[in-house]
């Protein structure tokens, strides 16, 4: 094949789409670049052979210690961007993987996705990578997961940092409406750039915008304008089946690890909340009355409140939250007086 057509596939796929303005990505999120060398962790799981994407980034003066982080629902490891910046600048090594049905790693139609299924994949990778001892740092659904994981490897977790996580209700009993995977396709094949913006405005910001923002925006956007879209949202609806149906805050109390909630005040997240009746809607994602409730759940936690942040505090304001952050990672943690700080 010319090299001319060779690079024009790539252009196009990266970059063009019906209108000429918007990105393209893959249904793995090919063409949209991290911020670090990414790999691939591959093993069998449920009769398949899968491919994990993750980022492995060691420090210039190591800590002697590794950080793992876990993405949220509509977010990928690269969202972590500025974080890992800040860890590995403490001399920490950071794991962030894509975790299966997100981003770059695989997306199988068929995969029974659950929560413990998530964390055996994760303790796969770290076995791989060679890690036994971590702190894990998990944001929305990445909180789901990362309790999973570290009950199923408790002695290996030297402390658990959950941010904004979701799960902190359970929905279903509160009585969200159950809606079915088919259900879910059908919102999530829908998916625009507009209707993404709009909903991490109001709930991942507080109500606030910024260009730098919008980078996240098309990192989803792109996968829905691609040949893959099918298979994104497919993956998308049975993520969301998941979240919905498996709960995790009832096994909050065994939880023997350090742990510290982390949360912007302004959050309001909760899964299905637009098919709630009102009555109920007003009562869901109340982020400062469900987190101290978890805390208090909690047999080693406190809770640390950002009072002007939304659902990603990480993004939102990385400079106050990543300090936030090292203080928390800090063998003696003095967490800052602009910040409240609960004990649980």
């Amino acid at each position: 094949m010319p090299h001319f057509a060779v690079s024009c596939f790539m252009f196009v796929f990266t970059v063009c789409s019906a209108s000429g303005q918007e990105p393209v990505y893959g249904a793995n999120l090919e063409g949209f670049s991290y911020p670090f060398p990414v790999s691939y962790f591959s093993f069998e799981s449920q009769r398949l052979s899968l491919h994990m994407a993750y980022m492995d980034v060691r420090p210039a003066t190591p800590n002697g210690r590794t950080v793992v982080l876990f993405h949220g629902k509509n977010f990928c490891a690269a969202t972590w961007e500025k974080t890992i910046k800040a860890l590995v600048s403490g001399g920490y090594r950071v794991i962030a993987p894509d975790q299966i049905g997100f981003c770059k790693s695989d997306k199988p139609e068929g995969y029974h996705y659950s929560f413990q299924q998530l964390a055996e994949n994760t303790l796969g990778l770290l076995k791989y990578v060679g890690v036994s001892q971590a702190i894990f740092v998990a944001h929305s659904t990445g909180g789901m997961v990362a309790v999973r994981t570290a009950l199923a490897s408790s002695a290996g977790v030297q402390k658990l940092v959950l941010v904004d996580p979701i799960g902190l209700e359970d929905w279903k009993a509160k009585g969200v409406p159950w809606l079915s995977v088919e259900g879910w396709y059908k919102r999530e094949i829908t998916n625009t750039a507009d209707r993404i913006r709009t909903y991490e405005k109001n709930t991942y910001y507080a109500g606030q915008w910024k260009p730098e923002y919008e980078v996240w925006v098309q990192m989803l956007a792109g996968m829905y304008r691609g040949p893959g879209r099918e298979r994104v949202a497919w993956a998308s609806a049975l993520l969301y089946d998941m979240i919905y149906t498996q709960p995790v805050m009832y096994e909050f109390g065994s939880l023997t690890m350090p742990t510290v909630v982390m949360i912007g005040d302004k959050d309001t997240t909760a899964i299905g909340k637009d098919l709630a009746p009102p009555e109920l809607r007003a009562a869901l994602g109340n982020y400062p009355v469900i987190a101290r409730r978890a805390v208090q759940a909690m047999p080693d936690a406190q809770l640390v409140e950002f009072p002007e942040l939304g659902h990603s505090p990480q993004i939102q304001d990385a400079a106050q939250f990543n300090a936030a952050l090292l203080q928390a990672l800090a063998p003696s943690s003095d967490i800052q007086p602009t910040i409240k700080q609960h004990q649980g």
